[in-house]
């Protein structure tokens, strides 16, 4: 049983609140259509009943009352009293109106009946009885009690009323009517009324219904789309909740390889001091100490053909400095545009190893940022290297555009070639860490017939 009640539960909570309403809020306001449609209509039917038995009861009233003696004094009817009621109740437009009729005394004696065996007869008095010796009018519609077997055989609708008959100066009621009026027009007015007092409660509840449900369903509609822009939202937000994971991966492992790289630059730098200069400054030390310095016996010629020898030891290791440091220290790139980067990389690279790169430039080209010009410096310094050493320098070129709102940058040669996923050199592998740690992408197409590297970033043209 609880299962059933709580897949009941969980099958109600997946329905939208549009339908929850129209079950729920339909059934509430049936059921309290029915109460209120009940009580209104039990209070028409009871008025309805009221004011016909009174303007009845009147009417009789004042057909009868004349007839009857003082009924104080009298505890019988005299003959020519019941003659005049035979013929008053027997005939004209009262007769054909009442069903029967009854006269009572207060202590239950049938004082008068069209039923001529109840005069004289004694009953209790049942509640409606003692309710019209009170003084109250009282009328049942088609209600009939034990005594009542006639008047419910008869096989129409009947109004029966009780009303006191009160002694004219007194006001006391000295005796109650009890008769039976026919009421097929009644009963159709009473139809009518209840039918209309149900419709009029019907429609009131179904508008009401309607003009609800109306309400409720565009804040379900409403719900609905916030529901959905708010899972859209959070199925967004878990999207960059893992793009923001996969980047702080990717940005720890460039910073690990950037040290790597770092150390590595370091000990190739340090090996080319020691290989080039150091090795020179060594020698021209050495020099120094030759016995043409030291010793008396050598002419100055052969002293002054040291010394050239020396100074042109000093003047390679100066070179080889030199152009070390050519290599790491950038000209003043942050102030100048993309394009004349782009030059200035191909027109040192055509300086100093004396070949000729073709360079192709759009008519304008965003101006990024100091990072991304230094990285598109550097990228297209080490890729002309590359194609200088590993190329042999043949159709260099170099090839910048904006494709898909961003800007790529192309160095490509002729040469053979290499396996890019062994060949890959510590410049290479610096660019890459270099561009992706900016958000870029840096990809290697190579083969037989070239190789191309290209570089793809997205930029913010600055102001």
């Amino acid at each position: 049983m609880i299962r059933i009640l709580q897949n009941l539960a969980r099958r109600w909570s997946e329905l939208s609140l549009a339908l929850q309403f129209v079950v729920a809020g339909g059934f509430g306001l049936l059921v309290v259509m029915l109460v209120v449609g009940t009580w209104v209509t039990t209070q028409i039917r009871d008025g309805i009943i009221r004011n016909s038995a009174a303007t009845t009861a009147l009417y009789v009233d004042s057909v009868i009352a004349p007839l009857l003696p003082d009924l104080r004094k009298s505890e019988e009817l005299s003959d020519s009293v019941k003659q005049a009621l035979d013929e008053t109740l027997g005939q004209g437009a009262l007769g054909k109106r009442l069903a029967s009729f009854r006269l009572w005394r207060r202590d239950g004696t049938v004082l008068y009946a069209k039923d001529a065996d109840l005069i004289g007869r004694r009953f209790d008095l049942n509640k409606n009885l003692r309710s019209a010796f009170q003084g109250s009018v009282v009328a049942q519609f088609d209600t009939f009690d034990e005594n009542e077997d006639k008047e419910r055989a008869a096989g129409v609708p009947l109004l029966e009323i009780y009303n006191p008959v009160r002694e004219p100066w007194s006001g006391d009621v000295v005796a109650v009517t009890e008769f039976y009026e026919i009421a097929s027009d009644f009963k159709a007015t009473l139809a009518s009324a209840l039918l209309s007092s149900w419709l009029v409660v019907a429609g009131t509840t179904l508008m009401a219904f309607l003009l609800l449900s109306g309400i409720v369903l565009r804040a379900s509609r409403t719900i609905d789309d916030q529901r959905g822009a708010l899972r859209r939202q959070v199925s967004e937000l878990q999207g960059l909740v893992t793009q923001n994971s996969a980047l702080r991966q990717r940005v720890q492992r460039a910073s690990r390889r950037a040290t790597a790289l770092n150390e590595r630059y370091l000990r190739r730098i340090g090996a080319d001091l020691h290989d080039g200069p150091a090795q020179l400054v060594a020698l021209a030390a050495l020099r120094m100490d030759s016995p043409v310095f030291t010793g008396d016996g050598h002419g100055s010629e052969g002293r002054s053909t040291e010394v050239a020898m020396i100074r042109k030891t000093l003047e390679d290791a100066m070179r080889e400095i030199r152009g070390i440091c050519t290599g790491l220290v950038l000209p003043q790139i942050e102030t100048a545009a993309a394009a004349d980067v782009l030059r200035l990389a191909v027109e040192e690279h055509e300086h100093r190893t004396g070949t000729s790169v073709r360079l192709t430039l759009p008519g304008h080209l965003p101006e990024p940022g100091a990072s991304e010009k230094i990285s598109i410096y550097r990228f297209v310094q080490e890729g002309l290297n590359n194609a200088y050493r590993h190329g042999r320098g043949k159709d260099q070129a170099v090839h910048a555009g904006m494709k898909n709102g961003r800007l790529f940058v192309e160095v490509s040669d002729g040469g053979p070639g290499f396996d890019p996923a062994r060949a890959e050199g510590l410049g290479l592998a610096g660019l890459r860490e270099r561009v992706e740690s900016i958000g870029g992408q840096f990809e290697t197409l190579t083969g037989p017939k070239g190789t191309k590297l290209v570089i793809r970033l997205s930029v913010e043209e600055q102001a």
